[in-house]
């Protein structure tokens, strides 16, 4: 296994979390999820999109899946489904970060290199930067910027000029398997899931489930 040099982050439900609030304005509170519902839907769809991708027949996105599923949970019709999917499709909605996060970025980037790897909507630098923690990186490659989306490999070779990062001395962590993990291994990067829903528990796959997990995931596995 190659030395890991430069570490590269995805930001959604990686780094930073969504405004459920603010995304599921258009629902009555009663229909709301809790965050446990949320989590188990966020795996539910999980298992759905990733055999889809590899499979080669996704209609749809993947959070056009997931409200598919919470409204037919909730019991909801779907005329407010494209509100919701606009709503989390704002990158300024995932503004929620946990505690410490900055601390353990400025940990990690003491010993590698690190920048972004996003899709979003060509705004996520300022996002990141509204959060605190956009300084913590070398890069920050937006989807929206550079004009496709994981799991192409050109997204993730533009991150990779822009490090001038060889890929097989680069990891990639970020929480969807068939676009993250797969994206960066057909990139030539390592890869490790971040799990914070434990979608991929029973995977035998590299995965943490916090920052902190990821550090110790480094000690462990970084070569000299």
């Amino acid at each position: 296994m190659a030395t890991r040099r430069v570490i590269f982050f995805d930001v959604g439900n990686t780094l930073l979390f969504p405004n459920r609030n603010r995304i599921l304005a258009p629902l009555p509170d009663e229909h709301r999820p809790t965050l446990e519902q949320w989590q188990a839907l966020e795996r539910k769809t999980k298992q759905e999109f990733d055999q889809g991708m590899l499979g080669g027949m996704v209609d749809h996105g993947f959070w056009w899946m997931f409200y598919t599923h919470l409204l037919q949970e909730f019991h909801v019709t779907d005329d407010v489904r494209d509100s919701l999917v606009e709503n989390t499709q704002n990158s300024a909605n995932w503004d929620q970060i946990l505690p410490g996060t900055c601390e353990a970025l400025q940990r990690i980037g003491h010993d590698h290199p690190i920048g972004v790897i996003s899709n979003a909507d060509g705004r996520i630098e300022d996002v990141l930067r509204s959060c605190g923690i956009a300084g913590c990186f070398r890069s920050i490659t937006d989807s929206g910027i550079v004009g496709c989306e994981k799991p192409h490999r050109a997204i993730f070779e533009a991150a990779l000029r822009a490090l001038k990062a060889r890929p097989e001395e680069s990891l990639y962590v970020g929480d969807v398997y068939s676009v993250d993990y797969v994206g960066a291994r057909a990139a030539g990067m390592q890869a490790v899931l971040f799990d914070v829903a434990g979608a991929y528990r029973d995977r035998d796959l590299p995965r943490v489930e916090s920052l902190a997990g990821l550090e110790g995931w480094l000690t462990r596995y970084s070569l000299e």
